[in-house]
């Protein structure tokens, strides 16, 4: 599969890039809305949104839950950036060690694998072309890899009448990676669900909430720390839930 454009980022979008990067430098962290990600996505080849949003809703239960918790649902992929391709890795657990997860660190977690056919989606392919773009701006020519590790996660945060769903159990947190990336994909009668962002001192600087589809917080994972606060249903009558994708790279 391709991984990079072969022609120039229109104006307006190498604009947008420009933007995003200087706003990651000075600050570790960036908040895009969702129409100025979808515009900049589209010079990606993203297109067929509905099909793959539609995709959460055959998502497995996460059975790995150390807390106890039946909130949380997930796929996952594993993927090679690298010689201007995006290659999908064999399927492969998740681990994370008990220094970036202490709640649910230190094994190997095996979560459903993403379907084919949105693994090799045009939405997933252009997020995926777009992180991979941005860690190479973001990241210095002599310390870039040969090829970048990225994963990749669908995640279902259920929320019940009297049991809060908790987007990050661990709580504030880094994820031992380079850069993160983490997009909304639909909000269904859920209140609250705030990002916050805090630096080494677990100060907050930043905080926003992803509310409409494709609005994407984009993390520099050396500098800050993240988590999310718990959604609680709206209207306890009805099914409440938040979808995102959450992609990761790191040098491979």
């Amino acid at each position: 599969m391709p991984l990079q454009r072969s022609q120039p980022l229109p104006p307006a979008e190498a604009q947008r890039l420009d933007d995003m990067v200087a706003t990651l430098q000075a600050r570790g962290f960036a908040f895009e809305r969702g129409p100025d990600m979808r515009s900049f996505l589209k010079s990606f080849g993203f297109e067929d949104w509905e099909r793959f949003a539609e995709s959460w809703n055959r998502l497995g239960l996460d059975r790995y839950m150390a807390d106890g918790g039946r909130y949380r649902k997930r796929r996952y992929a594993t993927y090679a950036l690298a010689g201007g391709r995006i290659d999908r890795k064999r399927h492969q657990p998740h681990y994370q060690s008990r220094d970036y997860n202490l709640l649910n660190g230190g094994i190997e977690r095996w979560f459903g694998p993403i379907e084919d056919a949105i693994a090799s989606h045009p939405v997933m392919l252009s997020i995926l072309n777009a992180a991979h773009l941005l860690a190479l701006r973001m990241t210095p020519a002599s310390t870039q890899p040969d090829s970048w590790h990225a994963e990749v996660h669908q995640f279902r945060i259920e929320a019940q009448a009297g049991s809060q769903g908790r987007p990050t159990p661990e709580g504030m947190h880094r994820d031992g990676v380079d850069w993160v990336f983490v997009l909304m994909v639909s909000r269904e009668n859920v209140a609250s669900g705030v990002t916050t962002i805090h630096d080494d001192h677990r100060q907050e600087v930043g905080s926003f909430t992803l509310e409409s589809p494709l609005d994407t917080a984009l993390v520099d994972d050396h500098r800050v720390y993240h988590g999310v606060t718990p959604v609680e249903p709206i209207d306890p009558a009805r099914p409440a839930y938040r979808d995102v994708l959450v992609v990761t790279l790191r040098h491979a």
